[in-house]
């Protein structure tokens, strides 16, 4: 599986964000985002928008960790 759910993981735990308050901010199951943590399914492309907006919310820095890792040198030269 891709990426996503491996960065997505690595910052919920860095950041001390739960799967459950993520699944929360998103108005998802836990086993939504517990199966993306764990690269079982990936998170569409809105999706991971709408990961990075919850993520705004409960820990901007989570947010950002989460877009750097994920998207890296991509975003750096817009």
């Amino acid at each position: 599986m891709g990426k996503a759910g491996q960065v997505l993981r690595q910052v919920l735990e860095e950041y001390e964000v739960s799967q459950y308050s993520l699944a929360m901010a998103l108005n998802i199951e836990r086993n939504s985002v517990y199966r993306w943590a764990n690269e079982k399914r990936d998170p569409s492309a809105e999706t991971v928008l709408d990961i990075v907006r919850a993520l705004k919310e409960l820990n901007p820095e989570a947010a950002k960790a989460f877009v750097e890792r994920y998207l890296g040198n991509e975003v750096k030269d817009i």
